[in-house]
């Protein structure tokens, strides 16, 4: 059974003339109607929706606007509040979840700079293992030419003298 008719009726009087509630929305099921008056001198007045269907709260000073997804394991069309930006206002536990994905992903982030690190560092030290070779065989090679040289030096005396 909806309620709609005294929602838009009764309800809507009482918040209007005995609480005088400066905002009064009502939601039709599955969100088909979002509704909403504002309180001015002369009584509640239509809040207008703009272009999406949306409806301005200046109590909230956010949007009031049909979202469609899951909430408490339903999936509906659900009233849902947005920023001026028009971005959704998260509810407390898909801020957590958006939070804990962020740093998940700032987790993965650090991981693979150390894996980057660590292959530039083992990279660096094979180079400098090669270096290090190379430079010790261009010094046997330097060694053994300076000895064959020193050889041939000795037998040019020789063959002077």
């Amino acid at each position: 059974p909806s309620t709609e008719q005294a929602d838009l009726n009764d309800k809507k009087q009482i918040y209007e003339q005995t609480f005088r509630t400066a905002e009064y929305f009502c939601i039709a099921p599955e969100v088909e109607r979002l509704l909403g008056w504002r309180r001015e001198r002369q009584g509640y007045v239509p809040i207008r929706p703009d272009a999406r269907g949306w409806l301005w709260s200046e109590e909230l000073g956010l949007w009031l606007g049909a979202w469609e997804g899951r909430f408490f394991g339903e999936p509906h069309t659900w009233v849902r509040f947005y920023t001026t930006e028009g971005d959704l206002v998260l509810l407390p536990e898909e801020a957590e979840r958006q939070r804990a994905e962020a740093a998940e992903q700032r987790a993965e982030a650090e991981r693979q700079r150390a894996e980057a690190q660590a292959a530039a560092r083992a990279a660096a030290e094979q180079r400098a293992e090669a270096e290090a070779t190379a430079r010790a065989a261009a010094e046997q090679q330097l060694a053994a030419l300076a000895a064959r040289l020193a050889e041939l030096e000795a037998a040019q005396r020789r063959v002077q003298d």
